[in-house]
């Protein structure tokens, strides 16, 4: 149920050495209700929270539109990723799949830059939990405050992964109930029936009473969506981690059935209480942040100190699965010999140490360079993984096509997810991808982030190619993989 299982010819599990349960392998600790609360929560990131103002200030009340046709790009991605993770649970996800269908060059490549992409995380959210921490407790410094957060999120994840789905479970539980209440409490402001409340409840005008609903123009729209693409990393974490859970297909399953509404309440649904509340253009949005104005519009008190505390608590959260998800795709890299082998041994508990020691370093390693060359090293860091949630949708889309045909072909009765309309909307998914690519490109404020990404992409695809030509795959495996690439169709029809 991990990376070490594949498909046989006749459909069944193969297994090899590794797999859950077993010595060396991975272990089956997380719990239905963890996976359900890391479905729930993982596509709710501390960028929701920080974020959406600038969006808002680009776009005005259109910023909606943007968040929505994010929302519908991760909604098809993660259709097509439920696909792949129901019929075939793995712990590499994306990553191991692209390896089968695509060519180990693709495996290798996306899941290298998955990884660099978290353990840059790792430091971004690292430093945000600190800020606030530090403002708190100034006794301790903000480095101080950004090494406790590590180490002690660290250990949580050396001691077993039931710990990681135990912390993870209370994390997402909160930011999850938080913005519940928000919504209920925003929109009974909204509509002037919230005792006590101190917001004029003007219902939806303040959607159109500030220069209409596109005051920016239609153009600002596409500015939004390259505000707001980032804040939806995240949601692909159930499939990694559905592989080591009680019932994976189940789980996964579930998760892609409810992503629709996950993403329509959870992001559109507070970012329609924020626009209803306040005009668009409210200084105070920018000001304070969108979520602390709109609170303070109603009158609650200790806006600013609530928020604080939600937002250090998915900063917690995604520290958390950051360092999971960075350590379990360099457990399956080493599995499939694209990292070191230690990286895929794991403990009697089932937690890939290494792995996880391995991503962490890297992690402190960027903690410092942000405290040391915040404009120069760490700089480089960031903007050079900025596209990588892009570049890994890309690639979910371009493994479906292939991997339908071989889950047809070897396995049809685990194809209880299906993608809509495939192949046609797998095709428009993957070119509105390249088209957000090509539009980061052309906008000024977005070209570095665009052009280093798509830089560093192109130098781990070069090793990628480099070492699948002059140090080849087992001759098992190749002749495994080769086969399949023959009979998979091109067009994934």
């Amino acid at each position: 149920m991990t990376s070490q299982t594949t498909l046989t010819k006749e459909g069944g599990p193969s297994e090899i050495p590794g797999q859950p349960n077993s010595p060396e392998g991975l272990k089956a600790g997380l719990k239905n209700r963890h996976l359900s609360m890391i479905a729930i929560g993982g596509v709710i990131g501390a960028g929701l929270f920080v974020g959406s103002s600038s969006g808002i200030a680009a776009a005005g009340p259109a910023i909606l539109v943007s968040y929505a046709l994010v929302g519908m790009l991760v909604v098809f991605v993660m259709r097509m990723l439920g696909e792949m993770a129901a019929a075939s649970p793995n712990s590499g996800s994306f990553s191991a799949y692209a390896d089968r269908a695509l060519g180990r060059w693709a495996g290798f490549s996306i899941g290298w830059l998955y990884w660099f992409f978290w353990v840059v995380v790792l430091a971004v959210e690292a430093t945000a939990g600190a800020e606030i921490l530090e403002g708190w407790i100034p006794a301790v410094p903000q480095w101080g405050w950004a090494l406790i957060v590590m180490v002690v999120l660290t250990a949580t994840n050396l001691v077993s992964v039931s710990s990681y789905g135990e912390f993870e479970f209370w994390f997402a539980g909160i930011k999850v109930v938080a913005i519940g209440a928000f919504v209920v409490i925003g929109l009974l402001a909204v509509f002037g029936v919230l005792p006590g409340s101190d917001n004029p409840g003007a219902g939806f005008s303040h959607l159109t009473d500030a220069g209409g609903f596109m005051p920016n123009g239609a153009g600002a729209i596409l500015a939004g969506v390259l505000l707001v693409v980032f804040s939806f990393m995240g949601s692909e974490i159930v499939t990694l981690a559905a592989g080591e859970s009680e019932n994976p297909r189940r789980a996964v399953t579930k998760a892609t059935n409810s992503v629709i509404w996950r993403v329509g309440f959870f992001y559109l649904g507070s970012i329609f209480v924020v626009l209803t509340l306040l005009p668009w253009n409210d200084k105070s949005i920018t000001d304070k942040g969108s979520y602390v104005a709109a609170l303070d519009s109603i009158g609650i008190a200790h806006a600013g100190q609530i928020m604080n505390v939600i937002i250090l608590t998915a900063v917690l959260s995604c520290l958390n699965s950051g360092l999971y998800t960075a350590s379990r795709m360099a457990f399956s890299l080493g599995e499939r010999g694209d990292a070191p082998k230690a990286f895929a041994k794991a403990n009697a508990k089932g937690v890939p140490t290494a792995a996880i020691l391995a991503s962490v370093v890297f992690g402190f390693v960027a903690v410092y360079f942000n405290y040391a060359f915040k404009d120069t090293v760490f700089l480089f860091l960031l903007n050079s993984s900025g596209a990588v949630a892009l570049f890994v949708w890309l690639v979910i889309c371009f493994t479906q096509l292939r991997m339908r045909g071989i889950l047809l072909r070897e396995a049809p009765e685990k194809l209880t997810v299906k993608m809509w309309l495939f192949p046609y909307l797998t095709w428009a998914t993957a070119a509105m991808i390249v088209f957000v690519l090509g539009y980061m490109v052309y906008d000024d404020a977005n070209r570095q982030v665009a052009l280093l990404s798509i830089a560093v992409a192109a130098v781990v695809l070069a090793v990628a190619l480099v070492r699948q030509k002059f140090f080849p795959q087992p001759a098992a495996r190749a002749a495994a993989t080769a086969e399949e690439r023959e009979q998979a169709p091109v067009s994934g029809a």
